[in-house]
């Protein structure tokens, strides 16, 4: 009972730091998991993917719903479809990478090693943004490409996105916090979509709970209700600090976890 509150617990807590952020959750809940070792590197992906999909689903459904959307279609629409495609792409490089080690705890090395240094390069920019210059990118070509970028590299992560949609959105199309918070959501819900139609085709969910998954998705709808709430009411200032804030302790944790796992 005690692990499936603590599925609940973390799984509400990432959603409304991700919905406040537009980081979607799953860049709190896939490092976390993996330090408690309450389950395989595979198992927590595939959890973290279904509590984000479900979160992003509520977020964007009812932000559309209200009408107060800030979803700029004509650059989210193809940079959702690219990563729809990149998280079928990242799925299976995640399963050849899985191949390649014998250990699993590899994999979860890999994937922590690789969620530090991108995480990393996010705090930098955040922090530097304002002496950086956005650029304007325009044409469906060019944002497919880069959707399809940022679905591979979710999509293999197991983290749905996350702060990676976010200076893509700054930088390449110079967005503010709040309006890159809602566009990023809707491309992880394109991407985490695809992710799971593919699981699902392959038939290669890994064994989980299901009291674990429904708890998750529970958490994760919850999330969103609140985080939504909240991001309405405090300023981008407030936000790019919790944003800064939570890529910090997100490091430190992926530090641990790809010592852990190369020693475990």
């Amino acid at each position: 009972m005690l692990q499936l509150a603590f599925y609940l617990l973390v799984s509400f807590l990432a959603s409304v730091a991700g919905a406040i952020c537009g980081i979607g959750g799953g860049v709190i809940i896939k490092p976390v998991l993996d330090v408690c070792g309450l389950a395989s590197v595979s198992t927590i992906s595939f959890l973290s993917g279904l509590t984000v999909l479900s979160m992003s689903l509520y977020s964007v459904g009812r932000t559309m719903a209200s009408g107060g959307s800030q979803i700029d279609k004509k650059t989210g629409t193809p940079l959702a479809i690219g990563a729809a495609a990149g998280g079928i792409a990242g799925k299976q490089l995640f399963s050849v990478v899985k191949g390649l080690f014998a250990d699993p705890n590899t994999v979860g090395a890999v994937q922590a090693a690789c969620l530090a240094v991108i995480t990393l390069g996010t705090l930098l920019y955040t922090i530097f943004k304002s002496r950086i210059a956005p650029r304007r990118v325009e044409g469906a070509g060019l944002c497919l490409c880069i959707g399809l970028v940022l679905g591979i590299m979710s999509s293999f992560l197991g983290i749905g996105g996350g702060p990676i949609n976010l200076v893509v959105l700054f930088f390449f199309f110079g967005m503010d916090t709040k309006t890159a918070a809602q566009n990023s959501l809707y491309i992880i819900l394109f991407s985490q979509a695809a992710s799971l139609a593919v699981t699902l085709l392959t038939r290669s969910v890994p064994e989980f709970e299901w009291g674990a998954l429904i708890l998750m998705v529970c958490g994760g709808i919850g999330g969103g209700i609140v985080g939504r709430l909240v991001n309405k009411r405090i300023s981008v200032a407030a936000v790019d600090k919790l944003f800064m804030g939570l890529m910090g302790v997100i490091i430190l944790i992926s530090v641990y976890n790809t010592v852990r796992y190369s020693v475990g």
